[in-house]
């Protein structure tokens, strides 16, 4: 690996983290799990959720913090209870 591609991983990461924290935030707990991950300049995230609401409030959350398209939005709905 040299040392630019590094940078880069590093940075895609710190990116990542900055966004999930925001999106945490924003959706208030709603989705257990929650994860971005940034892949290739797209965000997939990943999770679940009890609503289909609370997986389109993550999904706008990201798509308001960054210009970076969504790949996937893989959070799983599940209504258990």
């Amino acid at each position: 690996m040299n040392p630019q591609q590094r940078s880069i991983d590093i940075s895609a990461s710190d990116r990542a983290a900055a966004l999930e924290r925001h999106v945490r935030y924003r959706i208030g707990g709603q989705v257990s799990g929650f994860g971005v991950r940034i892949l290739n300049e797209k965000v997939i995230l990943r999770g679940r959720a009890k609503t289909y609401y609370a997986k389109q409030l993550a999904q706008h959350a990201v798509m308001e913090a960054t210009d970076l398209p969504v790949l996937a939005n893989e959070i799983e709905v599940c209504s258990t209870g």
